[in-house]
């Protein structure tokens, strides 16, 4: 009687939740949060260890796609090695649900028609590379939007990965520079830059094709055809200015963070300009010679066959495409022209390209 007394006692001051469970009730209480797991977790097989972590996970990155930016340069923390070596044993999409969102810790920023497209298709075969696929445009168009919205376009990325994008027009606006700084002024940046003159009717190329009614290249590029002066107004002629357009970059960044591509290299030995690049980030040589075929009917190197895939991988129909005849006297101009540009660039990059 005293017991059954001392009991309704506890239990009227609140002390009864303290009191031993029976093991019936303990287990019926771990079955429904193991059953609650097995929900989220879809086909992952529960286990004592991996269940907590992936819910821990869970929890600190629900809001990830709003990570908020602290200061230029300052990324999320990672997640944990252990949470995601759990997901990858258990066949989680790991780029889909682990990661981060970070700034890009290299930038491809020229030059258009330079061979950038084929540099970054040929990077993203690395598995540590990630990179968007569209060109953001964010240092010259939308930085208006600010960093939390550039940082959102970003894939995410693993420990050990690097985030990339590309935009070729960052190259030739005056104001890129500062703006890359402002996020980190440790930013590696990539230009690929190709014969000047040929650049040129590549670019006009491309807008012809989408302008039929566009004037002729030697009106656009030629101030007066009696005088043969430049018309450096034009875009197509701008943008070959490479010496003009580092001046501005070296002011905001040191040489050693640039790394300058061979266009024409790009295509004659993808392997050997694909193996300076992935020094220059710091990779190991994945991207070799057995990733490349040339393709005799485009003129420039294709990706062989990737696993899984029924044919090779070739950029689109725009690239490749046969130039239109341009007279050889204005030609000769533009490379007149583009001569001493030419030579300040190579003593201001220490590369000679060899297109006089």
């Amino acid at each position: 009687m005293v017991l059954i007394f001392t009991y309704f006692f506890y239990c009227l001051t609140g002390f009864c939740d303290s009191a031993p469970r029976t093991l019936y009730h303990q287990q019926n209480l771990d079955y429904d949060i193991l059953d609650n797991h097995h929900r989220i977790l879809g086909d992952l097989r529960p286990s004592p260890r991996l269940v907590p972590d992936v819910l821990s996970h869970r929890n600190r990155t629900a809001s990830s796609d709003s990570e908020q930016v602290d200061a230029p340069g300052q990324l999320a923390p990672h997640e944990s090695d252990s949470t995601k070596e759990s997901a990858q044993s258990n066949g989680i999409p790991v780029s889909n649900t682990f990661g981060s969102k970070r700034f890009p810790q290299a930038i491809i920023i020229g030059v258009k028609k330079g061979g950038t497209r084929a540099l970054l298709e040929f990077l993203r075969i690395h598995p540590d590379v990630r990179a968007v696929g569209a060109e953001p445009h964010f240092f010259d168009r939308f930085y208006d939007r600010g960093l939390d919205w550039y940082r959102n376009l970003m894939p995410r990325t693993l420990d050990g990965q690097i985030t990339m994008e590309k935009t070729p027009s960052y190259f030739v606006t005056k104001e890129a520079p500062s703006r890359v700084c402002t996020m980190n002024c440790q930013t590696k940046l990539i230009v690929v830059v190709r014969d000047p003159v040929t650049r040129a009717v590549s670019d006009y190329t491309q807008t012809l094709s989408k302008n039929p009614g566009l004037p002729s290249f030697q009106s656009l590029a030629l101030k007066n055809s009696s005088t043969g002066l430049i018309d450096t107004t034009w875009s197509a002629v701008r943008i070959g200015l490479y010496a003009k357009h580092l001046e501005n970059w070296l002011q905001h960044f040191p040489l050693s963070h640039f790394l300058f591509v061979s266009g024409e290299r790009l295509v004659s030995d993808p392997a050997g300009e694909m193996g300076r690049v992935q020094d220059f980030l710091g990779l190991k040589r994945v991207v070799s010679d057995k990733h490349f075929y040339f393709n005799q009917t485009k003129g420039f190197p294709c990706l062989k066959k990737p696993e899984g895939s029924s044919r090779p991988r070739c950029l689109g129909k725009s690239k490749g495409r046969p130039h239109p005849q341009i007279p050889s006297e204005v030609l000769q101009r533009l490379r007149d022209f583009y001569r001493p540009f030419n030579q300040r660039f190579y003593q201001m990059s220490g590369q000679d390209f060899g297109w006089d």
